[in-house]
C-alpha cells in the first residue's frame, strides 16, 4: 500500500482562492499541502489581461498573475503538488483523499477551492480564440470592447444579465438565442426586451467564430434551427453565457451541495457540513464568480481553518 502523505492543512485547487489560502496558512505556520490538477492557476491561466485586480494598475496578464500567487505561497512554506484527486473520505478524521497512481493523502483540515468551468459549446474557434475576442465573463472583459459590436449567446438570466451589462461598453449587443423565448426571469427578459442598444436573434445557433490571434474575433456563423440556413454575422466579441460547472463531483454525497452543483456554506462563512472541511472561490460562489472575491474567501478559509485547527487542538 502507497504510503500516506499527511498535512495539518491541504488545500485543492490552485486558482486565486487556494493561493491566498495557501499565503494564509504559510504564514500562520500550518506547513499547508497545496494540491492541484494538471493545468494550475485556475481559470485566470485562460485569459490574456487582466484589469480589474488591484494593484496592477497597468494590467496584468492572467498567468503571470497566478506565478506571483504561487511564488508568493511558496515563499512562505506552501508545498505544492501535481495530482489529481480521485476520491476522498470526508467520514475519517483524518480526512483522506486519494490520487491517481494510488498516491494517498490525509489532513486535519481541508481547504476546497477547485473552482467551477464555464459551460462551452465546443463549436470551431471557441477554444482558438478564448481570451481573443472570446470570453466568459463580461466584468472581466467587457471593458475591452467599447464601441464595439458585442454577442452574447444565451438565453438564461446570466446570459440576460451579461448582455444588459455589456450596453455600458458595446455600441450594439447582439444576443443569440436558440429558442424563440427567453428562459430568464420575467424581469430581466423586460429589460433586455426593451433595452434600445441589444437586439435579440431568435432561434439561431452558434457554428463557428471566425478570427486570428492577429485580428480577435471578427465575425460568427450561425444556425437557424427552423429553416437550417446558415449566415455570417460580424461581431467584435462573442461572450458564452450558458452557465458554469463547480468542479464539486469528488465531494457529491459528502458535502451539501445546492441543485446546481455548488458547495453550500454556512452563512457568512466558508465553513461546510462536514467539520474541518472549508470551501472558498468559485466551487461556492456562482454569483460574483471574479478573481478578487475568490481570493478574499481564500483568506476568509485559511483564517477559519487556523481558529478551528486551533479549537480542536485545545
Amino acid at each position: 500500500m502507497a504510503e500516506t502523505k499527511h498535512s495539518k492543512v491541504l488545500i485543492l485547487g490552485s486558482g486565486p482562492a487556494g493561493l491566498t489560502a495557501a499565503i494564509y496558512t504559510a504564514r500562520a505556520n500550518l506547513s499547508p499541502l497545496l494540491v492541484h490538477g494538471p493545468t494550475p492557476g485556475g481559470q485566470l491561466t485562460t485569459t490574456t489581461e487582466v484589469e480589474n485586480f488591484p494593484g496592477f494598475p497597468e494590467g496584468v496578464m492572467g498567468p503571470d498573475l497566478m506565478q506571483l500567487f504561487e511564488k508568493q505561497a511558496v515563499r512562505f512554506g506552501t508545498e505544492i503538488l501535481t495530482d489529481t484527486i480521485v476520491s476522498v473520505d470526508l467520514s475519517k478524521r483524518p480526512f483522506e483523499l486519494t490520487g491517481q497512481g494510488d498516491r494517498r493523502y490525509s489532513c486535519d483540515a481541508l481547504i476546497v477551492a477547485t473552482g467551477a468551468n464555464p459551460r462551452l459549446l465546443g463549436v470551431e474557434g471557441e477554444s482558438e480564440l478564448m481570451g481573443y475576442g472570446v470570453s466568459t465573463c463580461a466584468t472581466c472583459d467587457g471593458a475591452f470592447f467599447r464601441d464595439k459590436v458585442i454577442m452574447v449567446i444565451g438565453g438564461g438570466d446570466s446570459a440576460c444579465e451579461e448582455a444588459l451589462f455589456l450596453t455600458r461598453f458595446g455600441s450594439k449587443v447582439i444576443l443569440v438565442h436558440r429558442r424563440d423565448s427567453l428562459r430568464a426571469s420575467k424581469i430581466m427578459q423586460d429589460r433586455v426586451l426593451n433595452h434600445e442598444k441589444i437586439e435579440i436573434l431568435w432561434n439561431k445557433q452558434l457554428k463557428k467564430i471566425h478570427g486570428s490571434k492577429e485580428s480577435g474575433v471578427t465575425a460568427v456563423t450561425l444556425f437557424h434551427s427552423e429553416t437550417k440556413e446558415e449566415e455570417q454575422v460580424n461581431t467584435d466579441a462573442v461572450f458564452i453565457a450558458i452557465g458554469h460547472i463547480p468542479n464539486s463531483q469528488l465531494f457529491k454525497g459528502q458535502l451539501e451541495l445546492d441543485e446546481n452543483g455548488y458547495i453550500v456554506p454556512a452563512p457568512n462563512s466558508t465553513r461546510t457540513n462536514v467539520e474541518g472541511v472549508f470551501a472558498c472561490g468559485d466551487v461556492q460562489d456562482h454569483v460574483f464568480r471574479q478573481a478578487v472575491t475568490a481570493a478574499g474567501s481564500g483568506c476568509m478559509a485559511a483564517i477559519e481553518a487556523e481558529r478551528w485547527l486551533e479549537d480542536s487542538s485545545g
